[in-house]
This record gives structure tokens, C-alpha cells and sequence, in this order.
């Protein structure tokens, strides 16, 4: 992986403490101003964020625009290409029904009690590739379906599934927060990957199941009839999947996958005119098969462990060492996993290749904005550190004998509380705490990773867009909203962060 640029020998300010303090802050203060208050789009943000930090740490003009733009090539670099693949293997585990079939196999085996931990352990695995907007536009209406033919409380069933979603989408990679993060603090990701997992389990029993039960006692949400299933599902060949259930694949919109979503695939707009020859095409197509989909999702994160391991058990240069930390590459392992999609999820189950292709291509539009903003982060990022600001705050919780795992879960905590967004969190505060990366070995800077990730989570409120997609989609009011989602957060920040703790006393 491409790593951050480092800082350079000598900073580009000469500024005194106090006035990179100042720096530091006014160009923090800036962007979370901007986000919070004047509704700027975090990218130009993070721009003129980074600008307000160099020019009140005096910094040159050309060496600001220099330094922001060797972090934007520099992240873009590390992090766009995992990004960019993650995306592709959740844009054809949606289209082509994988993630459907898992979640319809799980839940048709389990009911009453078990209910709520099998939505979270379903929702943790349809997390591992999937960004958690796209998880809950393919989660919620299965939650409103089952919680209406159960008669379970809605959020007893909607909290754990929420849970298990944000807890892989802030912990563990490929998700842009902790690449960014590990990226940023030089960890090794397959010591993060595998920790961030340990920390995940417990966290996702305590915030999902456990306090669902608890909270859907003070907040009883329905479901929104607007968002059921009414359509009729296509019966597709063999007899195989949800539809020959009867209870029909469900589509990003929420309603049930017909032959106009498949013929139209991606337009997510009904009405559309059907082309005949298509739609014979769609009859003889089948659905995918559940060891496909749960391939698809487990091979990446399989590959990377497997490195892992291998820098563990065996020694370097031999050729089992090399072979693994080949194949177990993050590029490599989720290119491996969307070449694994292609033809098992798209090809074998009778979408044409152009098919295929669309559905790729398609899964990358929607995460422009997010790369945008995890370049100008790195940008913004490295005009802290080139300025001199990060060795200033390293130097700083030194003499205070602050804990660098507190210090980043607390910096990342106060942005996201201000901003709304953890990405910016998480950048932010692995910037501000890069310089104490240095100072660390081995499973403690991938430990620091996820003590960032666990802060960027804590408190979604109204300035976060998750805040209100979840709303919207169970239904709730404001209040509830906080009661249940806002908490549900804290509670995922907190417990996660404990649960970091713990592994840095004992290893």
C-alpha cells in the first residue's frame, strides 16, 4: 500500500508553539464551520480548511498548495484503488441478489428470540464490502418485512441490523475510515483487519441484540407501509431463491426485484419500457447461489488474513512468505474477490458481459464524493504535519503522559460530534496523531487505528446524513431518532474503544 507522505525533515513553518496551536485550531474550527454551519460540501472544506492552517501557521503559499496536493495524490493513491474495488464487489453483490440470498437464508432458519442476532450477524457480514448507506438501502426493507410477518418490535430487529452495519463500517477495512487510518499511521492491515474483527464481535453483541432489547421498550416504531414490498416477484429458473419462497428479492428502492429492475438494471425506476428479448433473457437466468455470495464477501478479507498469519509463522523471503504477502495485498485480494463476483455472481447466473460491465461501472459514480473527501482529508492531513503541528501535539501528550489511544479517540470524537462525518473524524484525528504512530510497535499502531475508529462513530446526530436515513426509514420522529440511532452510536464508540483497551493490556 502506498503510505501517506511523511513529514519532512524540517517543518515549513518557523512559527512558535503557540501560534501553531492557533493554527491548528482556526483551520479545524474552519472546516467543522463550514460543514456544520455555512453547508459546504466537506471537499471544499477540507480545502480551505487546509488554507486558513497555512497561512495562520506561516507557512508559504506554494508550500501549502505543494503539501495539500502531495496528500491528495498521495492518499488517493493508498486508499481510491481499495475504495473503488470495494464498491464494485458491493455494486454486484446488490444487483445479482447475493446479498439478498444471505440475508433470506439466515432469517428464514431463525425466529423469535434469535431474530435480532441473526439480523446482526447477517448485517456484520453484508457489512464486510458493502458502504453502510448501501447496506441499509438492502437491509431495512427485509427488517420491515420481518418485523411485520413476526410481530417483533422493530427495533429490536432494526437496532442489531444498524449495529452490525456501522460497526464493520468504522472498524474494519476495506471501508474507507480505517484504510484511511491505517494508511495515514503506517499500521499493518492485516493486524488492524484481524483486531478490528476481535473488537468488532463483542461491540456488535452489546449495541446490537443486547440493547435493542432494551430500547425498542421506549421507542415503538412500525414500519412504513410506503416502503413494503407490494410488487409481484419474478419467479426465476430452477425454483431456486427468494422468489420461489414467495417471498421475492428485494431491490435499492425497496420493493420487490422485477423483470423491469432486471432488464433496466441500476435505473431503480419503475415503468420503464421492457424489451421482450430481454425479458426471455431474464427468464432463464438463476439465482445466485448462497456459497457464491458468502465467497464473494470472505475471500478478501480471507486473503488478508492469511498475510497476516504468514508474517507471524514464517520467515521472510521464503516462498510461502512471499506467495501470501502477494495474494493477501489489499489491491490484489479485492480484485481477487470482484474477479470472484464477475463470474460467479454475474456470468454463472446468465447477466451478459455488458451486464456485468454496467453493474461495475455503476458502482463507482456514487462514491465520487466520498473519495473526494478522503483526498482533500489527506491533503488537509498533511499540511498539519508538514507545518509542524503534528510533532507539536506529539510532544504535547508526551510531557502529559497522555495515552495516544485516548488522545485519538478523543479527537476523533469531538469532530465527528462537530462535523457529522466520521470520515473526517478519522482523518483528522490520525493527521493530529500520526507523529505518536513512531513511537509505537507492532498491533499498538493498529490498535491507535481503531481507537480512531471507534470515535468517529460516537453521537450521529442532525449533522450527519446516516442520521437521517435512518429516520426516514423506520419511520421515526427527531426524539426517537436520538433515543435509539444517536445512542446506539455512543454506545458502539464506547464499547468498541474498552474493547481496544483491553487487547493493548493484553498483547
Amino acid at each position: 500500500m502506498v503510505t501517506l507522505l511523511a513529514a519532512p525533515a524540517e517543518p515549513l513553518s518557523s512559527a512558535g508553539d503557540a501560534q501553531l496551536i492557533l493554527a491548528a485550531l482556526l483551520g479545524i474550527a474552519a472546516v467543522v464551520l463550514l460543514i456544520a454551519w455555512a453547508k459546504v460540501h466537506p471537499f471544499l472544506s477540507l480545502i480551505l480548511g487546509a488554507a486558513v492552517l497555512g497561512v495562520v501557521a506561516s507557512v508559504a503559499p506554494d508550500n501549502i498548495v505543494k503539501s495539500f496536493s502531495g496528500g491528495v495524490g498521495s492518499t488517493v493513491g493508498g486508499v481510491g484503488l481499495l475504495i473503488a474495488l470495494g464498491a464494485m464487489i458491493g455494486g454486484l453483490l446488490a444487483e445479482s441478489g447475493g446479498a439478498d440470498s444471505i440475508v433470506e437464508r439466515v432469517v428464514s432458519r431463525v425466529s423469535g428470540r434469535a431474530l435480532p442476532w441473526a439480523m446482526a450477524g447477517v448485517a456484520a457480514l453484508i457489512g464486510l464490502p458493502l458502504f453502510f448507506e448501501v447496506g441499509v438501502v438492502l437491509l431495512v426493507p427485509i427488517v420491515l418485512l420481518v418485523s411485520l410477518r413476526t410481530d417483533v418490535p422493530l427495533m429490536k430487529i432494526g437496532i442489531p441490523a444498524l449495529a452490525g452495519l456501522s460497526v464493520l463500517h468504522g472498524l474494519v477495512p476495506p471501508h474507507p475510515g480505517p484504510l484511511v487510518a491505517i494508511d495515514a499511521l503506517g499500521a499493518n492491515l492485516g493486524q488492524t483487519l484481524a483486531l478490528g474483527l476481535l473488537v468488532a464481535i463483542p461491540t456488535v453483541i452489546v449495541a446490537g441484540p443486547i440493547f435493542g432489547n432494551f430500547i425498542a421498550r421506549y421507542v415503538p416504531a412500525t414500519a412504513p407501509e410506503a416502503l413494503l414490498p407490494t410488487r409481484r416477484p419474478l419467479v426465476v429458473a430452477g425454483g431456486r431463491g427468494p422468489a420461489a419462497t414467495g417471498r421475492g428479492r428485494i431491490d435499492v428502492d425497496g420493493d420487490l426485484v422485477d423483470q423491469d429492475d432486471l432488464v433496466n438494471p441500476g435505473t431503480g425506476r419503475p415503468g420503464e419500457p421492457i424489451d421482450e428479448a430481454a425479458t426471455e433473457a431474464v427468464r432463464a437466468r438463476r439465482a445466485p447461489a448462497l456459497w457464491a455470495a458468502v465467497i464473494t464477501v470472505l475471500l478478501p478479507v480471507a486473503l488478508m488474513l492469511l498475510r497476516a498469519i504468514g508474517e507471524l509463522a514464517l520467515d521472510e523471503g521464503t516462498g510461502g512468505r512471499k506467495t501470501l504477502d502477494i495474494i493477501g495485498t489489499p489491491i490484489v485480494a479485492l480484485l481477487a474477490g470482484v474477479i470472484f463476483a464477475m463470474i460467479f455472481l454475474g456470468y454463472r447466473t446468465g447477466f451478459s458481459r455488458s451486464q456485468v460491465s454496467g453493474f461495475l461501472g455503476g458502482s463507482l459514480p456514487p462514491i465520487a464524493g466520498i473519495l473526494l473527501i478522503v483526498a482533500a482529508g489527506g491533503g488537509f492531513k498533511q499540511v498539519l504535519v508538514d507545518a509542524g503541528v503534528g510533532n507539536l501535539v506529539a510532544n504535547a501528550a508526551e510531557g502529559a503522559n497522555l495515552s495516544p489511544l485516548l488522545l485519538g479517540w478523543l479527537v476523533a470524537v469531538g469532530i465527528r460530534v462537530a462535523t457529522g462525518s466520521a470520515t473526517v473524524a478519522t482523518i483528522t484525528a490520525a493527521g493530529i496523531v500520526a507523529p505518536l504512530a513512531a513511537t509505537l510497535q507492532g498491533p499498538e499502531v493498529a490498535l491507535l487505528a481503531l481507537a480512531i475508529g471507534c470515535g468517529s462513530l460516537f453521537f450521529s446526530h442532525v449533522n450527519d446524513a446516516g442520521f437521517w436515513l435512518v429516520k426516514e426509514y423506520f419511520g421515526l420522529t427527531v426524539g426517537q431518532t436520538i433515543k435509539s440511532w444517536s445512542v446506539m452510536e455512543t454506545v458502539i464508540s464506547v464499547v468498541g474503544f474498552l474493547g481496544v483497551l483491553v487487547l493493548d493490556l493484553l498483547l
